[in-house]
């Protein structure tokens, strides 16, 4: 009070009050920045809905920019603003489960062998990534845009190559937890090719499946996995199997 009597008396505004003012200043401005952004968050998950419900449901070759950004109520140019492309719209949440995959890898216990820590690191994305996908699309129009990048040649042209790009990545996270140089030692990048291998025949077994539900490819991730081990291990010819050029089939 005595300052404010002083600062009164000298003509100066109160140091208090000035403060005051400042807080309220910076608390509008937080306040109209979270706004903005919340807007501008907002405006991307709609225009990436709206994409992936046009693409899965029309197509995407047939899908235009024009179209999306109107079916939002936005210009060509505010699409552009969040997107460069059809393509980042397609592959927006993919990335996304790509991203999450790679920080479970690191996160694994050391103590875990390599294909145990990206089995374990596959189940805990699947586990984990539900919540982060709904935030932004629904589950099953995820699943659904996932099957339409797998019928879709021009896109399904862009996973692979992606997918290569993300084994890398992987090789790379395995030869460092391990301490080996993944340009010297083949074995993470063998590794590596096998597990990436098997995803990609889980995703084109469950793409054709009728339910594209995420418990679906949890599911079906876990049964192919499961077979990875016994296929590259011993013999595993069957009773019915064919005998080899000049042997009677039966062992001595």
């Amino acid at each position: 009070m005595r300052d404010e009597r002083q600062a009164a008396q000298s003509g100066q505004p109160p140091v208090v009050g000035l403060a005051s003012k400042a807080a309220l200043a910076s608390r509008t401005k937080l306040h109209e920045c979270g706004l903005r952004e919340r807007k501008k968050r907002r405006t991307r998950n709609s225009l990436l809905r709206v994409a992936l419900e046009l693409f899965t449901s029309q197509g995407y070759e047939r899908t235009t920019v024009d179209e999306i950004a109107a079916a939002v109520e936005v210009s060509q140019r505010t699409f552009f603003r969040y997107f460069a492309s059809k393509e980042e719209v397609a592959f927006t949440v993919v990335s996304m489960v790509e991203a999450r995959f790679l920080e479970a890898i690191r996160e694994r216990p050391a103590a875990e062998n390599p294909l145990t820590a990206l089995r374990n690191a596959v189940t805990w994305a699947w586990d984990s990534v539900g919540e982060a996908i709904e935030a932004v699309v629904p589950i099953e129009l995820h699943m659904r845009t996932y099957q339409m990048i797998e019928s879709t040649p021009a896109l399904l042209a862009v996973h692979l190559r992606r997918s290569t790009e993300l084994e890398d990545a992987i090789a790379h996270l395995i030869a460092e937890r391990e301490g080996l140089d993944v340009d010297a030692d083949l074995r993470p990048r063998i590794t590596v090719a096998a597990f990436g291998g098997v995803m990609r025949l889980t995703g084109r077994m469950w793409g054709r499946r009728d339910d594209a539900s995420l418990e679906a490819i949890r599911e079906m991730t876990s049964r192919c996995l499961d077979q990875l081990g016994p296929a590259l291990a011993g013999d595993w010819r069957g009773p019915e199997a064919v005998p080899a050029p000049g042997t009677s089939g039966r062992s001595a």
